[in-house]
Order: C-alpha cells, then sequence, then structure tokens
C-alpha cells in the first residue's frame, strides 16, 4: 500500500485554507494546516511533511522567512502562495529557496500538478544507483554524476535542492548547446505550456552562485548553456 503524501499549507485566510485542504484530500492528500508563520513552522517540525505551500503574507512570520528556516534543515519541495505578482515578492520568495510558486486565485488542479512535479523532481533523487553504473561529467572544477546524482566542486559534496540538482543535469546532458528558458521549465518544472521565466532566472543565479558563476553561461535573448 502506498503511503499518504503529507502537505503542509500555512495559509492565513480561513475560507482558502479550509477549501484547499478539503480539494487537496478529495485528490488523496493528508493535509496538515498552520495560520501564520510561527505556528507553521511548528507544523512543519511536528508532521515532517513531504512538500509545504506556504502564502507569502502571513501575520507573525512571513513566508519568506518560513522558508528561509525550513531550508536551514530541510530540501523539502516548498511552493509559494500569493495573491501579490509583484517581481520583487516573487524573487524574493525563490532566492529563500522556493522551488516554485502559484499567484491567487488557482485552480486547485494546476496546483496538484504543480505538486506531483515537485515530488518527481524530489523522488527522482531518493534512490541512488549503484556505483559501478557511475557516469561522470567532469567541467573544469565540476563533476557531475549522472548515476549517483551528486555533483562535486573542487571535490566538495555541494548541497542542492532537488530542484538545483535537476537543472545542472540538464545542462550538463548537453554542454555547450543552448537551453531556453520555456525548455527548462518543461524539463525541470514539467510545465506543459508557459509558467513564468522568472522562475529559471531566479534558480540560475542560486545554481551559480554554488557550482562557480562562469560556469551557466547566459545567452542574451535566447536562455543558458553549460560552458563545456
Amino acid at each position: 500500500m502506498q503511503a499518504m503524501t503529507d502537505v503542509l499549507l500555512v495559509e492565513d485566510d480561513p475560507l482558502l485554507r479550509e477549501a484547499t485542504q478539503l480539494s487537496l484530500e478529495r485528490y488523496g492528500y493528508r493535509v496538515r494546516t498552520a495560520a501564520d508563520g510561527h505556528a507553521g513552522l511548528a507544523r512543519f517540525r511536528e508532521c515532517a511533511p513531504d512538500v509545504a505551500l506556504l502564502d507569502v503574507m502571513l501575520p507573525r512570520l512571513d513566508g519568506v522567512s518560513v522558508v528561509r528556516r525550513i531550508r536551514e534543515v530541510s530540501r523539502l519541495p516548498v511552493l509559494m502562495l500569493s495573491a501579490r505578482t509583484d517581481p520583487v515578492d516573487v524573487v524574493l520568495g525563490l532566492e529563500a529557496g522556493a522551488d516554485d510558486y502559484l499567484t491567487k486565485p488557482y485552480d486547485i488542479p494546476v496546483l496538484v500538478a504543480r505538486i506531483r512535479a515537485a515530488l518527481r523532481r524530489t523522488t527522482d533523487f531518493s534512490e541512488p544507483a549503484q556505483p559501478e553504473d557511475s557516469t561522470l561529467l567532469r567541467f573544469g572544477d565540476l563533476t557531475v554524476d549522472t548515476a549517483s546524482m551528486d555533483i562535486h566542486r573542487a571535490g566538495q559534496l555541494l548541497d542542492l535542492t532537488p530542484t538545483e540538482r535537476k537543472l545542472i543535469l540538464e545542462f550538463a546532458a548537453e554542454p555547450g548547446v543552448v537551453l531556453s528558458r520555456t525548455t527548462l521549465l518543461e524539463r525541470v518544472w514539467d510545465y506543459a505550456c508557459g509558467g513564468d521565466h522568472r522562475v529559471v532566472d531566479v534558480h540560475v543565479l542560486r545554481l551559480r552562485a554554488k557550482i562557480g558563476h562562469s560556469r551557466i553561461v547566459t545567452v542574451r535573448g535566447f536562455g543558458y548553456k553549460l560552458a563545456p
């Protein structure tokens, strides 16, 4: 019997919180809720969820701060929910460590699709392959093991989120080839079509900070490529 997926939903609007909880439960998720940032962190420590949905504008402790606290101890997928579409709010949430975001009002089927995609990115790396199957790709001081999914820089194992890891694997599979933001959204975030390119841009910035700023090259007007 497959284990039920635990979702942590932190939302201060009681009507939206209840409606989202009931809808997700109809899709088979077990949903734990909280109404403010401090309560959300307490629930996170208490129930060890598989994925977290955080409103940006939370009382007591805002959603961006909650993401930062979670990222200190966990790599679980985090999706930000916000009624605000200001680029600054979006970028702050992503830079804090969120994997994705949705603007309100959102359709539940879209939210469920985003949750499933985020969980797939996590489970892709849950069972490393055997060492003998390992394929090492080297790019300067960067080593990408496509079997174990480990990424090293100058011999040091990098602490990457599942999304960052999948992103570097896409680049490493085609070094020197320009990958458009749309292509990366489809391959990494499982967006069938559309999507906000800022999600890609912020994750590339975060990845550059870990693997070296010159390793991923911006091709203006087209996308990004990994320096071969």
